[in-house]
């Protein structure tokens, strides 16, 4: 398994000083941040989802530029993490036109999501339409469409995600499995996640989660956590994804801020690696 990052965790490098960090820290590659909105570097403090300058807009020249950028670092590009809202097609074509140049084999495409005032069965036949029609659309570009295991979505586990994408190519449609979203919705034993996907499972994304009690009891809230420090037990997951045969990318989101850039592309690049090396042979 091939390991490399989301740009979304560097909210304060620009995507040139990205590449150059994940270079020297040892990556295989790099999972561009895209959507429309462009970062404003002097308007606002950097943040995850808001003014993130490791972002990239879907114009055929930030396509060219992320491609260049990958190239010159000895990056792959995986996948694109892509913010593309479930019915919107006008905004896939214009993402798989960035993936083509870019030369990324994969993007993101949204799915219902539970907090609209729907009923699950309809937004379930929303996004399978949907999905119905991104397929023909990934086919025509060359590119696979990722839905992701995701909480306050109709595909927050392995299994529900399965059910949207039951039946469609898995060459052209796919799942991006990621255990520590399903720390707050969704888990389902590694074992069994990742074995239901089967052809379908076409991404990893690597980051952990916990819980934060009240101090006078209460709902525990979910909340971001360190790789080595947080609920997922990701000796079981790189089991499982051993077990059942998953050569493909492991894709680190780490959200928690317990260290700083590149501090923290360097410790999780060294856990990872150390975790994978300790699997049985």
């Amino acid at each position: 398994m091939k390991i490399s990052v989301f740009t979304v965790m560097l909210p304060d490098m620009t995507p040139e000083e990205a590449a150059v960090a994940l270079q020297e820290a040892g990556y295989d590659g790099v999972e561009w941040r895209v959507t429309v909105t462009a970062p404003e570097r002097q308007q606002e403090a950097p943040s995850y989802w808001g003014n993130n300058l490791c972002t990239l807009i879907p114009t055929p020249e930030d396509a060219a530029r992320a491609r260049r950028l990958a190239e010159s670092a000895g990056l792959a590009i995986p996948s694109l993490g892509s913010y593309i809202a479930m019915g919107d097609l006008g905004m896939v074509e214009r993402v798989m036109e960035f993936a083509r140049i870019a030369g990324a084999p994969q993007l993101r495409v949204g799915v219902g999501r539970t907090l609209d005032t729907h009923l699950y069965i309809d937004l379930f036949a929303q996004t399978r339409a949907f999905l119905a029609e991104v397929e023909p659309m990934a086919r025509q570009y060359g590119v696979k469409a990722l839905i992701e295991t995701h909480p306050n979505t109709i595909s927050p586990s392995a299994s529900l995600a399965y059910r949207l994408v039951e039946g469609l190519d898995p060459d052209r449609v796919g799942v991006i499995y990621d255990p520590g979203n399903l720390v707050h919705e969704g888990y389902e034993d590694y074992r069994i996640g990742t074995q239901l996907l089967g052809p379908y499972l076409a991404h990893v994304h690597v980051k952990n989660g916990a819980f934060s009690r009240p101090e006078r009891g209460g709902v525990w809230k979910p909340l971001q956590s360190p790789l080595e420090d947080g609920v997922v037990n990701f000796q079981a997951l790189f089991a499982a994804l051993k077990a059942a045969g998953y050569t493909g990318w492991l894709g680190v989101e780490d959200f928690s801020g317990v260290r700083a850039g590149r501090e923290t592309l360097q410790h999780n690049i060294d856990y990872i690696r150390g975790a994978l090396a300790a699997l049985p042979r």
